[in-house]
């Protein structure tokens, strides 16, 4: 029977973006056997992508104006894209780290599967204004880290979800405040609902990365000031949203090193 993990590398492959996101439902209710210690070989063209929205550098994306609905939509777009990323993101956790614990996949497969919901939630409501995913160029960063740290899991857990995905706890309040502050109401709704499931995918990402240490005997501040370095990771800054990262389980010690002053 073929496992989850290869379902999983399956839909990673997916090219389709709402086709993804139905695979990525379809997972969290199926009931094929997790088979952790299998080793599955990377296939070419990961991850599957339309031909469209054109991928730039991230330097080339320039902030939105707020005035017109393409500029709403072209924000909106924006966190559309982050969301397909992150799909593939918990898919590509499960089908390329062999040797974890049960739980870790299933939790991974119940994150994608919320990343799926965000997906499609944001996508209808760009379509709503008159526009669709890709519509408007995006950029590759979130994938790129995935690549650098295709090779270590502590690295991909603590500079995924740990990381760029704790960045969106920050900056959800001042993107609804834009959206809600130019009359968009119904993205506001939805944000909130993507804030309440954030804050568990990066609870889930804390939770295993402290297991992931504790398995290693190393410290986890120090840890992940060191992998911050080794791939080059974002150096975060404020403003940070202290309420959620500590619903999301990061200590006093670990909020302290992020408003410490940077050499």
């Amino acid at each position: 029977m073929i496992s989850l993990r290869q379902l999983s590398l399956q839909a990673v492959l997916c090219p389709v973006p709402l086709e993804k996101a139905l695979l990525a439902h379809q997972l969290a209710e199926s009931d094929a056997p997790v088979h952790a210690a299998q080793v599955l070989a990377e296939p070419p063209g990961l991850p599957g992508r339309p031909e469209h929205p054109l991928l730039v550098p991230h330097t080339q994306i320039r902030p939105p104006s707020m005035a017109h609905v393409a500029g709403r939509a072209a924000l909106i777009h924006s966190i559309v894209h982050i969301e397909l990323n992150a799909i593939d993101l918990a898919l590509d956790i499960v089908w390329r780290f062999a040797g974890m614990p049960d739980a870790f996949y299933r939790d991974w497969i119940a994150i994608a599967a919320e990343e799926a919901l965000h997906f499609r939630l944001l996508r209808d409501h760009l379509v709503s204004l008159g526009f669709d995913y890709g519509s408007f160029p995006a950029h590759d960063a979130l994938w790129q880290m995935a690549e650098r740290t295709r090779g270590d899991i502590l690295a991909r857990i603590g500079l995924v979800p740990r990381t760029l995905e704790a960045r969106g706890l920050d900056a959800s309040p001042a993107v609804k405040r834009k959206l809600v502050g130019a009359g968009d109401l119904e993205a506001g709704r939805i944000l909130d609902i993507i804030l309440r499931d954030e804050i568990g995918h990066v609870a889930a990402g804390n939770r295993w990365y402290r297991w992931l240490c504790e398995q290693r005997g190393l410290d986890p501040v120090s840890t992940y000031a060191a992998l911050v370095q080794q791939y080059d990771a974002p150096r975060l800054r404020g403003p940070f949203n202290v309420e959620a990262r500590r619903l999301a389980g990061f200590s006093d010690e670990e909020l302290a090193a992020l408003e410490a002053p940077r050499a």
